[in-house]
């Protein structure tokens, strides 16, 4: 048990390093660039599939509905690297969650309904970032505790709660940001009272599922709309306490845009409410599972929506 701990440790510090190592290599990135100027719009995302998708449905959209030339720079890391370059000018919209930006850059605790939330991140962004929200694209991607369906079946798991009762016998994995976010891997195992067998490992995003499918570890910590999930036959344990804020996906705006180019909020707000969890699930299984350009899976659907020719 020692060794798991100290092999737990050393896998911490090395995933650490990595994280700051590429932080920083995106930060000289960001640095390098020139701010966005007024003849051209500038689209970033995360470094993840469903982020890429929703910055290419952006991109096209503007595209299509504007005058204006759209820049893409997409695989920004994550949410505190996409925030910066916000803030510094570099990016002029990428898309984010509300549970995200409340819990992660405004520091406020867990809580309240999807409305309550959404109005409490615009409220904040405006007043204190100078940022605002485009209006909720239509899919909560919440966190979603994944574990193989044939051991949801067996054991005849439904919830976080009937899980805490089998996660002695477990084994976790997590992504970093998970692991050290305030509405991540502590507040939830205080709430559950989920003890496993040992330390959770620390892993790459897109390890985690092949890790849980090969039998690596017993429970991962995905994403509601992963499009993995059914093609893989895994089971998403429900947040029975609803531990987990909403995390509605919206376009975040630096008002200076906004200011300078009304054409686009009102591209972008065409965009609210048209896709549904189910929908982008397919499109991150189009992606993720069918290997499929995210040029053509975003413009077929921006064009299934008639939004585009």
């Amino acid at each position: 048990m020692k060794r798991n701990r100290h092999g737990s440790r050393r896998v911490a510090r090395e995933a650490r390093f990595r994280i700051s190592v590429c932080s920083i290599l995106a930060a000289l990135l960001l640095s390098s660039c020139t701010p966005s100027h007024s003849d051209r719009i500038v689209v970033g995302s995360k470094n993840f599939t469903e982020s890429l998708i929703l910055g290419e449905l952006l991109a096209q959209q503007i595209e299509a509905h504007t005058h204006l030339k759209v820049e893409r720079r997409f695989y920004l890391a994550g949410t505190y690297i996409c925030q910066q370059a916000m803030l510094s000018g570099r990016i002029d919209i990428y898309p984010e969650y509300t549970g995200t930006a409340l819990t992660a850059i405004l520091k406020q605790k867990v809580g309240g309904d999807k409305s309550e939330v959404y109005q409490r991140v615009k409220s904040e962004y405006e007043t204190r970032l100078g940022l605002t929200l485009g209006p909720p694209f239509g899919f909560n991607d919440t966190f979603a505790m994944e574990i193989r369906g044939d051991d949801a079946r067996r054991l005849n798991l439904r919830t976080l709660s009937q899980a805490a009762a089998f996660a002695p016998q477990w084994r976790a994995g997590f992504g970093y940001e998970f692991m050290e976010r305030p509405d991540g891997y502590a507040g939830m195992a205080s709430v559950y009272g989920l003890h496993f067998a040992v330390p959770p490992r620390i892993m790459d995003l897109g390890l985690l599922v092949p890790a849980l499918k090969n039998h690596q570890i017993d429970i991962a910590a995905g994403n509601a709309t992963d499009g993995l999930i059914p093609a893989l036959n895994l089971f998403v344990l429900e947040d029975d306490r609803h531990y987990f804020p909403p995390y509605e996906a919206v376009a975040v705006i630096r008002q200076q845009t906004v200011q300078q180019h009304s054409e686009v909020v009102q591209a972008i707000a065409e965009l609210g409410g048209k896709i549904s969890d189910q929908e982008m699930q397919q499109l991150n299984y189009a992606l993720d599972g069918q290997h499929r350009d995210v040029k053509d899976v975003a413009h077929e659907f921006l064009r299934s929506k008639g939004l585009v020719e």
